[in-house]
């Protein structure tokens, strides 16, 4: 084939041209399709971003605001709080609203810094709260959102379940007769 390549000089120039014209739509739509994921993961930063701050702020009930009511939320790691919640109102009723029960001033971001990629956003914060027996809270958390139509459909979560399960422990719920 080098052979004809190289002994008929017309052969070449239509190759050539053959192949600039069938290589051309394959990366026109590779190109299409990594602005449209780069569009998409800057939206989806956006969203998260101006969340967190209306939550650092005290101005928005956060998971109810990100959070797809189908939401499959996994808390990372061992212990009895690890576990995956389907659904916002499993998630909710079964760690959220335990937790914030024992606490007098609640959880509140402190530094965030987030990354986006396609439908993937990656939020690792700093947040602190102060319990009902006046002990601080404080953890570090990675979350990591896989986002559709603007909510958290999915969610990893990475945090130190000590201090979480510490105050769980060392609170007794509302309507719970002495210390657990």
């Amino acid at each position: 084939m080098i052979f004809t390549i190289l002994t008929k000089g017309r052969t070449i120039l239509v190759v050539g041209t053959l192949f600039c014209l069938t290589s051309h739509p394959a990366t026109s739509q590779a190109e299409s399709t990594t602005n449209s994921q780069e569009v998409q993961a800057k939206r989806n930063k956006q969203i998260v971003t101006a969340a967190f701050d209306r939550w650092a702020d005290g101005s928005s009930d956060f998971f109810n605001e990100m959070l797809a009511p189908d939401i499959e939320w996994t808390v990372e790691g061992s212990g009895p709080n690890a576990a995956t919640y389907r659904g916002r109102e499993a998630f909710m009723s079964g760690a959220v609203r335990p937790f914030v029960s024992r606490l007098r001033i609640p959880v509140r971001p402190l530094s965030k810094r987030l990354w986006a990629d396609g439908d993937h956003v990656i939020i690792n914060w700093e947040g602190e709260a102060i319990a009902q027996d006046g002990r601080p809270y404080r953890n570090r958390y990675v979350w990591i959102f896989r986002m559709a139509g603007g909510k958290a459909t999915e969610v990893n979560a990475f945090l130190d379940l000590a201090p979480y399960d510490d105050v769980l422990r060392r609170i007794p719920a509302p309507g719970e007769e002495g210390a657990q």
